[in-house]
């Protein structure tokens, strides 16, 4: 969160530390909802100006409003209002734009996910702190980039650091997908739909007629239809596909558990 006593840390540097870039952000997502918006938009951008021309320019002038329309028709890729982690990467100099090169080496949501699957052990949704390390460097090599192990655990810190808020040793998978590209991040599609536990245990109970616990590609694809429809959502089919295949590599040999489908569909995991 932001300290609004204190002025925005390191905007006027030539380029930013992956360190830095963590700590600019948290200075201006003041309510740590995860995205920058509305006032702390304007405050954002003020400070840049400020940063880079030595004067900022009135919020209420008609100036400051065409440049911040500007500013979002080229950085806000999703057209939802607002800039998240990965799009402000985009926005400043970032030394080797650190959350970009994970963009660029994690090819697809269905990685990141197979990647995940294998250090969340217990299907908790969230995987130990300890093991984040490994979880990266398992990404890289899959894009066939290696990093020296100083490199690998500055980039381990500044994760715990963006992630791990409350200092529990765990991070979550809803949060560790924000290094993914706006348009992979298939778990952004499902925030308007999220179920409650209980809503959540009739829909798998419905889909899983057998009671063994798990349903399969064919049962996911129709349940994920069904959730879109009763919640007046409109899904092509192509989205639609890389959605369930993103979900099945969390699936153990085709079979996808309540446990893994929780992770996705729920608003908090169930401990």
């Amino acid at each position: 969160m932001a300290n609004k006593g204190q002025q925005p840390p390191y905007l006027h540097l030539a380029e930013l530390t992956a360190s830095q870039f963590v700590d600019i952000w948290k200075h201006f997502d003041a309510d740590g909802n995860g995205y920058i918006e509305g006032k702390e938009l304007e405050n954002f951008l003020n400070h840049l100006e400020i940063a880079r021309r030595g004067a900022g320019v009135d919020p209420s002038n008609a100036a400051f409003k065409e440049k911040m329309t500007e500013f979002m028709q080229k950085f806000d890729k999703n057209k939802d209002g607002r800039i998240e982690m990965s799009e402000l990467a985009q926005i400043l100099p970032t030394e080797e734009n650190f959350l970009l090169c994970f963009r660029q080496f994690v090819g697809s949501s269905t990685e990141f996910m197979a990647a995940w699957r294998k250090y969340d052990t217990d299907r908790s949704g969230f995987i130990e702190a300890n093991e984040l390390k490994g979880f990266l460097s398992d990404l890289l090599k899959k894009a066939n980039r290696h990093y020296d192990d100083q490199k690998l655990q500055e980039y381990t810190q500044t994760i715990l650091k963006m992630f791990d808020l409350n200092g529990d040793g765990k991070l979550g998978l809803s949060e560790m997908a924000r290094l993914l590209p706006v348009q992979e991040n298939f778990l952004l599609k499902f925030q308007g739909v999220r179920l409650t536990a209980e809503q959540f245990n009739a829909i798998f109970a419905y889909y899983d007629k057998d009671g063994n616990g798990y349903i399969d590609e064919q049962e996911l694809d129709a349940l994920l239809k069904d959730l879109y429809e009763k919640n007046n959502k409109e899904v092509d089919s192509k989205s639609l596909n890389g959605y369930k295949q993103s979900i099945m590599a969390l699936s153990d040999g085709g079979k996808l558990y309540r446990t893994e489908l929780e992770i996705v569909l729920c608003r908090e995991p169930m401990l």
